[in-house]
Formats: C-alpha cells, structure tokens, sequence
C-alpha cells in the first residue's frame, strides 16, 4: 500500500522519479561545462540547477563514477570521460550525413561537405567526391578555416529569417566555388552542408539542392 508523506502526498511514481533524477543530473553537467573559466563551487552549482547542496552532492556521484566531473575540494571540473564521450561524435555525423553528402555531390558533380563549427573555426567533418567528374576539388576531412569565410563558414552564421544559402568565390582557395547551406534544428550542432567546384556553380540550381540536403542532415541527426 502506497502511504501519503506527512503532508498527506502521495509519492511520485519511479519513472518520473528517474526522469527528474535524470533532468537534474544532465542540468547539473551542463551547469559544470558552462563554466568558461573558474571551475563552479558545490554552492553555485546548486544555485544554477536549483537545487540544494545535498542534492547536488548526490547527483555528482554517479557523473563522478562515469568520469564525466571531477571535483577539487569544493570546485567540480570536467572529467576526462567527457571526450570519450566527445570523440564519438564526429564518426556519428559522418555515418549520418554520407547518405545526404552522396546524393548532392552525384547530382551537382562536384565535392560536398559537412562542416561544422569549432569556436572561431569551421571544420569539415565529412566529405563526399563525385564519381564521375573528370576532375573535382580535394577537400580534407579535418580542414579548418575561419568560421566567417567561405561558403561553408558563411552558411553556419545565416539568420533563420533571411537567406537559406550563401556562395562564395575564390576565399578559401584560389579559383573555387562554393555553395552552402546551415543545418538547422538540430540542438546544439551549428554546421553547414555545402559543395565546392572548380568551376562556377549556378546558385538558382544548386543553392536549392544544397539546402535540402542540408534538411536531410538534419533529419538524419535527430
């Protein structure tokens, strides 16, 4: 027989009970990378997630055990398993956005990519060649360049009010085009889905092109 607390409630059911236990713990790691410089006391942690201080010492412990946080005294930093779970990331956005990559680089003949930003950098993550074009752009997986050049770049930062997709001359490398458009929806991720060519790409044709493949990402991601 379920009984009442002295307040006469009835006990939250364990599922939502996990839920919330669950809610909290990621708050709690999210409050935890947040923090850009000092590493956050017990104190403020629990401020950030409202919580207690109890609370919040209860909810460490398992993050503790997986690696995720580690604490210092009364300070708690980010663990080591953080990039475990960090380096398992990019091969999953690859695998997600080869289908999409595939289809655009085989319709317009020319190299499509999936970059995304990195800070102040845009870095390609993927990158698909066309079959059968005489010749195509080599464009290297882990390529980095300044977030506000390029197509690629361009493409991450555009308003969701204004343009669906930007091109780009010659900014990155000496007499190539590119056309790209951001992947949107997808929490967290700011990327771009984009090709690059030798030669001058019609924008009214594959601008088009590129942003559906850009929403085929997206779906893909979530």
């Amino acid at each position: 027989m379920v009984r009442p607390d002295p307040r006469g409630r009835l006990p939250a059911p364990a599922s939502k009970e996990s839920s919330l236990t669950l809610e909290r713990g990621l708050a709690l790691l999210q409050a935890v990378a947040d923090a850009e410089s000092e590493a956050p006391s017990i104190s403020e942690l629990a401020a950030a997630i409202g919580a207690s201080r109890a609370a919040v010492y209860r909810l460490l412990v398992p993050l503790q055990s997986r690696g995720l946080v580690r604490r210092e005294g009364s300070k708690v930093r980010l663990g080591l398993g953080v990039l475990r779970l960090a380096s398992n990331v990019l091969p999953q956005l690859r695998l997600a956005a080869q289908p999409a990559l595939r289809t655009l680089a085989e319709h317009v003949g020319a190299t499509a990519h999936l970059t995304v930003a990195d800070g102040t950098e845009a870095q390609a993550v993927a990158v698909v060649e066309p079959s059968w074009t005489a010749y195509h752009v080599a464009y290297r997986v882990g390529s980095r360049h300044p977030v506000h050049r390029g197509a690629a770049g361009k493409a991450i930062g555009l308003s969701p009010e204004g343009r669906q997709w930007v091109h780009s001359t010659g900014e990155l490398q000496p007499g190539a085009f590119g056309v790209a458009a951001p992947v949107r929806g997808v929490p967290g991720l700011r990327a771009s889905v984009g090709v690059v060519a030798l030669e001058k790409l019609d924008g009214d044709v594959v601008g088009p092109q590129v942003v559906r493949a850009a929403q085929e990402v997206a779906d893909a991601l979530r």
